[in-house]
């Protein structure tokens, strides 16, 4: 039955409580920390910067004690369309001006320039799910909402809805996981029904044509859990009182403000790579 596991594989959204120095930090620091990296992996555009961007990461996962098989195992389920992706930055992304052309198809020369180009989107796009698992391994959903919601609050006094954008990424975060359980949960039953999932052999076509049942229950499951969440917000009163409380109040202390200094000044060297 390991390939029904899908809950193994994905690594966003499920929190390790880990007693390591990172998981120490004030949580608005961690958060602030996060976003900027995640930042620089997306906006940085030489190779030197990405691969010291990808550093960055690794230095977060050993300060949060996360272990590498872990972080790596995010990596498996989005691995065929990122190598989809790299083919189609390949072959579509030729520029016939930048010689030499190793290879030509019809129109398409592959050129050490595409290459280059698909290499860089598998290193930002590895970087990037790294960078979201170890976001999600070192902060809890509360210390993400409270975070948040203190880092926001400001906008408030604009009128904007600060609480509520603060509740679409912990609910985004959170159906991550519950989503991969219920799908397990589906394939498994099938299975027992008779339906033939054959394990991971079979061509793309193949595999997919097996997937296709899973997805109508699953649509019906991710429908019935909003309908849920809705009712019990909504039992609980939420968004009638304009101020909100925390159960653990956040103390920022000067270690934290020496690792965010650093932290931020790590980042913004990287664009000058």
């Amino acid at each position: 039955m390991s390939q029904f596991e899908f809950l193994r594989s994905v690594n966003i959204g499920q929190y390790l409580p880990i007693a390591s120095p990172l998981h120490r930090l004030d949580g608005r620091v961690r958060l602030l920390l996060f976003i900027t990296l995640i930042m620089t992996i997306t906006l940085v555009s030489s190779p030197l910067g990405l691969a010291a961007s990808l550093v960055l990461v690794l230095i977060g996962l050993l300060a949060g004690r996360i272990p590498f098989k872990y972080a790596l195992r995010g990596l498996v389920p989005p691995l065929p369309f990122l190598l989809i992706l790299a083919v189609l930055q390949l072959f579509f992304n030729s520029n016939p001006d930048l010689p030499p052309v190793w290879w030509s198809i019809g129109p398409v020369d592959l050129t050490p320039g595409d290459l280059a180009a698909a290499g860089m989107l598998l290193l930002r796009f590895t970087s990037l799910i790294l960078a979201l698992s170890l976001t999600t391994a070192t902060l809890s959903t509360s210390e993400l909402t409270n975070s948040l919601g203190s880092l926001l609050s400001p906008l408030t006094r604009l009128g904007l809805p600060a609480h509520d954008l603060v509740l679409v990424i912990q609910v985004t975060l959170r159906f991550i996981p519950q989503l991969a359980q219920a799908a397990e949960r589906i394939a498994k039953a099938q299975a027992a029904r008779g339906v033939d999932w054959g394990g991971p052999s079979g061509n793309l076509f193949q595999r997919t044509r097996r997937i296709l049942p899973m997805i109508i229950p699953l649509f019906l499951t991710s429908l019935r859990r909003a309908e849920t969440l809705a009712l019990a917000m909504d039992a609980r009163a939420y968004g009638d009182s304009l101020r909100r409380t925390a159960l653990v109040e956040m103390h920022f202390r000067p270690l934290d403000g020496l690792v965010l200094v650093l932290g931020l000044a790590a980042c913004i060297g990287v664009f000058f790579l």
